[in-house]
């Protein structure tokens, strides 16, 4: 018998696999939790799904949840203090350890993104790996696109896994190699603002990864704060007096913003009640 901590479309995904793929009744609890920081958590999802399995369903922080023998935890946020604990993680370990590491890799632009499977330790993320798998990614890439994609992979893993599990048989497992570790930050309201002196190119890859459904980019025009959704490059021009962030001119109503380097003509962009700005009706403006 196993548990999952579940969160996210990802954590949805794995628990439907595992339900189609018929290991429902080898699931003793599933414990899941809301997530203010994205438009849809999948929490109501996953608590649909745990009422049609008949499979039984805890909130975080629920008093009396019992121990498993093992623990699945997907796109889960917090420290947990559980024996022989399972991670599958957001990247290929062991680039990109800790937190949002998807959204780190597209703002890279990294061709090739995946999901590990590994042994929690005391240090997160430095387990030995059970399993990887691995995807292409081709640019523009919209975050929403790709974690439907990527939830496929944690599926195919999770079955995988649960096979093992419920067959008894032992986990093949293989250190990482702490030498090529590299590691992304968390992220909170002020790093979805976006930064003008990056180039043309990584802003617009920031936009698509911190889209829906996440908060989207911000930007600010005379203090209102306002939410970038889509945005094109464009070719660059020679700006003697350069000036990241001022709008050199609006075509049609979308403006041409200048960037550190390159131009970027924003396509979509909302107030915070999520209604549109554009077209805008003046070129003299500076986001910041």
């Amino acid at each position: 018998m196993f548990a999952l901590y579940l969160m996210s479309q990802k954590g949805h995904a794995v628990l439907e696999a595992l339900i189609e793929q018929g290991y429902a009744s080898h699931i003793d609890r599933v414990i899941a939790a809301r997530d203010p920081d994205v438009v849809a958590d999948y929490y109501d999802e996953i608590l649909g799904l745990c009422a049609r399995a008949r499979i039984a369903f805890f909130e975080r922080g629920e008093i009396g949840v019992p121990e498993s023998t093992w623990s699945l935890a997907i796109s889960w946020r917090w420290l947990l203090d559980v024996k022989n604990l399972i991670v599958l993680h957001d990247s290929l370990l062991p680039r990109y350890r800790g937190f949002a590491p998807l959204v780190s890799a597209l703002v890279n632009g990294d061709t090739q993104v995946g999901v590990t499977a590994l042994l929690a330790t005391a240090e997160f993320d430095q387990g030995d790996v059970i399993a990887q798998e691995a995807m292409p990614v081709e640019y523009p890439a919209r975050i929403g696109d790709v974690i439907e994609r990527i939830s496929r992979l944690y599926a195919s893993l999770a079955i995988d896994i649960a096979a093992q599990l419920t067959t008894e048989r032992s986990l093949t497992v293989t250190p990482q190699d702490h030498a090529r570790a590299t590691y992304s930050l968390w992220r909170d309201d002020d790093d979805y603002a976006v930064n003008w002196s990056d180039s043309a190119e990584r802003i617009q890859r920031f936009i698509h990864a911190v889209g829906f459904p996440y908060k989207g980019a911000s930007t600010s025009i005379n203090g209102e704060r306002l939410r970038i959704w889509d945005a094109e490059t464009t070719s660059d021009l020679t700006i003697e007096n350069r000036a990241p962030g001022k709008v050199l001119f609006v075509s049609d109503g979308f403006p041409t913003v200048v960037c550190g380097s390159g131009l970027l003509r924003i396509t979509r962009m909302t107030d915070q009640k999520g209604e549109s700005v554009l077209p805008l009706k003046r070129a003299r403006l500076r986001l910041k």
